[in-house]
Formats: structure tokens, sequence, C-alpha cells
């Protein structure tokens, strides 16, 4: 079986969440650290150009977005689980949520210059600014618009008074008692929060939603160990992508295996990936991609998110 590698940075909210799914599973995985702002030359080779935080790699196979990775994970153990048996469509529903408006809410408050000052206080000015720039150049051309600082700092005691009632309420220790993808997705911001005195209080406050992070956060990151990401890629030019899912081909917008495609994300970070749809399912979407040093690769995508149009 191929190890799981996963390309990261530490300080990159969404690989957090990866870390701690690998965590939860209790499994053992590669690191490969990687550039937190373009160029990414040797992901690139893998990915296409996918630019966002973090990829998993399973052999030849990219799995990009998260939620995406949590299902991948699922199928690699099943137990225990991320998407608790009845209560599927909640968790996914809440993590979706989480990922987007919870995590829109902690960029613009991690981003407001009294943060900002914190943050990046080691950088030089030139390295802020060229961070910003990128920043600037993710956010840019999506369906995600950065929230005004002031429309997050009025709105956050909303979800952080719900979030503590909830926690308050429930039965378990989770969110829905259990631990599912839906901690896990709510911890991310909070935790991206947690990094400088400026923005930790508008966690800190909320004792039960503390005491609730602090268990996610224990869960750990697994078992990893460093790799290059010259020997990532010598390792998805030695494997061959794994069979498709046994689920037919579904796409009501009349796209077909074999055709010359692109894929994007809709929200942010919309650079298109090229190459062969292979395969199109509830959840998944598949590209096959040749390149001189990764070699042959399928890169998947969810379907929710993310959209394709037929290559020029």
């Amino acid at each position: 079986m191929s190890e799981l590698i996963l390309h990261h940075y530490p300080t990159s909210p969404f690989a957090e969440k990866a870390r701690l799914l690998l965590g939860f599973k209790g499994l053992s995985w590669r690191s490969v650290s990687i550039p937190p702002m373009m160029p990414k030359p040797d992901l690139t080779a893998l990915t296409g150009g996918y630019r966002k935080t973090p990829v998993l790699q399973i052999g030849a196979d990219i799995y990009c977005d998260t939620s995406l990775m949590a299902r991948r994970l699922e199928q690699e153990k099943a137990s225990p689980a991320l998407f608790p048996e009845g209560r599927e469509m909640i968790a996914a529903s809440f993590a979706a949520w989480a990922d987007s408006v919870v995590f829109q809410h902690a960029v613009s408050l991690v981003f407001q210059p009294e943060s900002v000052a914190v943050r990046f206080a080691k950088l030089s000015p030139e390295a802020i600014k060229a961070f910003i720039s990128d920043r600037a150049g993710l956010f840019s051309g999506g369906t995600t618009t950065r929230l005004a600082t002031e429309q997050a700092k009025h709105q956050w005691p909303t979800i952080m008074a719900r979030l503590e009632q909830q926690l308050l309420r429930e039965e378990g220790d989770f969110l829905l008692g259990d631990p599912s993808i839906a901690d896990f997705a709510m911890a991310h911001p909070l935790w991206f929060l947690k990094g400088t005195p400026v923005t930790s209080p508008l966690v800190d406050e909320y004792p039960a939603v503390s005491s609730w992070l602090a268990r996610v956060l224990g869960f750990g990151h697994g078992a990893s160990s460093q790799m290059s990401s010259e020997e990532a890629l010598e390792v998805a030019r030695n494997a061959t992508p794994a069979a498709l899912p046994d689920e037919s081909f579904n796409e009501p917008n009349g796209f077909t295996a074999g055709q010359q495609v692109t894929i994007a994300a809709t929200d942010y970070g919309v650079d298109p990936v090229a190459g062969e749809l292979v395969f199109a399912g509830s959840e998944e979407l598949i590209l096959r991609r040749e390149d001189e040093r990764g070699g042959v690769v399928h890169v998947h995508f969810p379907r929710i998110g993310f959209k394709f149009l037929a290559k020029a």
C-alpha cells in the first residue's frame, strides 16, 4: 500500500485540519514542506497548478481539498468515523459551512492590521508585502470576497455564542456527540485565531469552546516523518494511479470520459488544472495528467466547490 504524503506548511489552517484528520485516524504519514506562496514548482508538477494548501498524495493519486481528503482517509481507515452513520449529511454540511463562512471570518480577523503586526513581526516589510500580494491573488477571481474586518467583528459574537450553546447542551464531548468531520472543520479557523494574543481572546472568552477545542487539538497529528519534494515526485513517477471508483460516470452537463477539460475551484484559488477527464461521480472528479517530472497522475477534486469547462 502506498504511503500517505501530505504536502503542507506549518501555519496553514487547512493543513492543520488535514494533520488533525490524520491524527484522529491514527495514521502514519510522510510530511513534505511546501512554500507558503507561489511558485511551488515541485507541487505543480503533481497537481498541474492547483493553488490551495494542503495536497494529499497517495502514490500517483493526488487529492485536492480537505473535504475530499477526509473521504479518502475514511476509505483508508473506516474507524473512527469522520462521517457518523445516519448523520453523514449533517456532518458534511456543517463542515462545509465552517470551512467557508467561519474560515472567511477568521481570515478577516487574523489579517486585521493589529494582528498582522504581531503575526509577521519577524518578517521584513518586503516579505510581508509579498505575502499580502500573494494572498490577494489567491482570493482574486472567485466567488469569495474579503469580508470587511468591521463586519467580521460584528458577526463573530453570534457565531461563537451559538457554538458555545451547542457545546453546553450536547450530550457528548463533541459537536455531534462523538467526534466527526464537523469538529475538525470548525477547529481549524479557531486554531488560526489562537495564533496571536491579538485574536486569541476571540476564542478564549468562551469556556465551553475552549475546552472543546483542546479536545479536538488533543487528537494530535499522528506519526509523521519528513520526505523531500523530490522524493515525492519519484514516488509518483514510479507508481500507477489506483483503479477508478466503482461508480457510474455521472456528468449532467454533458462532459464525457476521455474529454480534455480544466477544473478549477469556484471560491478562491481558482487557478485551473488541465487534463483528461476520466471520472465524474457523486462526490469526486478525476483528471488524468502527465508531467515529465511527476509522470502520469490522477488528480482528484470534490464536485462541490469546483467546476470544469471544455479545454480550449
